[in-house]
C-alpha cells in the first residue's frame, strides 16, 4: 500500500468493498458513483499514480505540448453500512493495471475487507425496451452460490476484460472473496451512458449491503436515455429491420473470440467514428470472425451519428 495516501482513519470493521472503473455504457462507474453519493460516503484515501502510471501521449493546446495529469483514484467509506468504495478515472491495462489492482487489494487487506464487488456491462443484441439482467462471476464457490440465491444469473463461460475482471483473479491469489456483476444492455449503445444497467447493478448491491438507495434521479435519467434510444432504434430500422421482438440472442457466454481480436475491433470502431474510410477494415474484421450480426446495430449507428 506504498502509493496510497490515507487522509483520515475510518474505524470500520470488516467492510465490503465495491470498485469501479470506466467501461462500456459507463455502467459500473456511474452506478457506483450514484451509490456513493446517495450513501454520502466520505473521501479518506487516494492512490498516488506518479510511480505507477506512465502517460502514452501528450496533450496539445494552442500548439504547445504538455504531459497530461495523472488520473485520479479515490477511496470513500461509510459506516452504515460498513463499506469502502473505490472509483478510478481510467481503465488501465498491463503493468499499470496490475500495479493499481495490487494497491486496491493492499488497502482491502489492511482494512480486513470481507468481500469485493466490481461491475461491468454485458452488451447483447437487444432492444432498450428489454430489462437489464445481471449476470455474476465469482472467484469462490461459496460466493458464486450466494449470487445465485440473490437472483443473479451465473455466467457459465467467456471472458471479462479490464480491471473489473482481473481484480477477481488477483483477489483470489490473496484469499479475498470477489465477484463481478455484469448488467445487460443494447450492444448498439455501448458508447452511450446506460442508467438502466447501472440501476440493475445497484439493486443487487443494495440487497447485498442491506441498504436502501433512492432511485428517483436514476429513474429520471433512464426515462431521458430511453427516449434517445428509441430514436436511435427507429433510425436503425429505417436502414435495416434489425430489432424485432422475437430476436434470438446468441449465447455470448460460450464465445471463444481471442481478447486481442476484441481489442482490435474496439479500436477500429473508434477509428471509423473519426474516419469513415476505416469502415471497410472494420467490416472485414467482423466478417472474418463471424461477428457482424452481433455488431451490426453498432456498425450502422456509426453512420447515423454522422448525419
Amino acid at each position: 500500500m506504498g502509493n496510497v495516501k490515507i487522509s483520515r482513519r475510518i474505524g470500520i470493521k470488516e467492510p465490503t468493498m465495491v470498485a469501479a472503473w470506466p467501461g462500456m455504457g459507463n455502467v459500473a462507474l456511474r452506478g457506483i458513483d450514484y451509490l456513493r453519493k446517495k450513501l454520502e460516503a466520505a473521501l479518506f484515501a487516494e492512490v498516488d499514480m506518479s510511480r505507477i502510471w506512465t502517460p502514452e501521449m501528450v496533450t496539445v493546446k494552442e500548439g504547445l505540448a504538455m504531459l497530461p495529469k495523472a488520473p485520479k483514484n479515490f477511496f470513500y467509506y461509510t459506516r452504515h453500512p460498513p463499506l469502502i468504495i473505490f472509483e478510478g478515472e481510467n481503465q488501465f491495462s498491463g503493468r499499470a493495471g496490475r500495479n493499481l489492482a495490487e494497491e486496491v487489494l493492499d488497502l482491502a487487506q489492511e482494512f480486513k475487507v470481507r468481500r469485493i464487488y466490481t461491475a461491468a456491462a454485458f452488451p447483447l443484441p437487444q432492444s432498450y425496451r428489454e430489462p437489464s439482467i445481471v449476470y455474476g462471476v465469482a472467484n469462490a464457490h461459496f460466493l458464486r452460490n450466494s449470487l445465485h440465491k440473490q437472483g443473479v444469473k451465473i455466467m457459465e463461460g467467456g471472458q471479462i476484460s479490464g480491471l473489473n475482471g482481473l481484480l477477481l483473479g488477483y483477489a483470489e491469489q490473496r484469499g479475498i472473496e470477489a465477484c463481478c456483476l455484469l448488467a445487460t444492455m443494447p450492444h448498439y449503445a455501448v458508447n452511450l451512458p446506460n442508467p438502466k444497467a447501472s440501476k440493475a447493478v445497484i439493486e443487487v448491491l443494495q440487497r447485498a449491503l442491506s441498504a436502501r438507495i433512492n432511485m428517483k434521479m436514476l429513474n429520471d435519467s433512464i426515462t431521458r436515455t430511453e427516449k434517445k434510444m428509441a430514436r436511435i432504434e427507429e433510425r436503425i430500422k429505417d436502414v435495416f429491420p434489425l430489432i424485432e421482438e422475437d430476436i434470438e440472442i446468441p449465447n455470448l457466454e460460450t464465445e471463444k473470440i481471442p481478447n486481442y481480436v476484441m481489442e482490435r475491433i474496439e479500436k477500429l470502431f473508434v477509428e471509423t467514428r473519426i474516419n469513415r474510410k476505416k469502415a471497410r477494415f472494420l467490416k472485414d474484421e467482423l466478417d472474418r470472425w463471424d461477428l457482424y450480426k452481433l455488431y451490426e446495430d453498432r456498425f450502422l449507428d456509426l453512420f447515423e451519428e454522422k448525419e
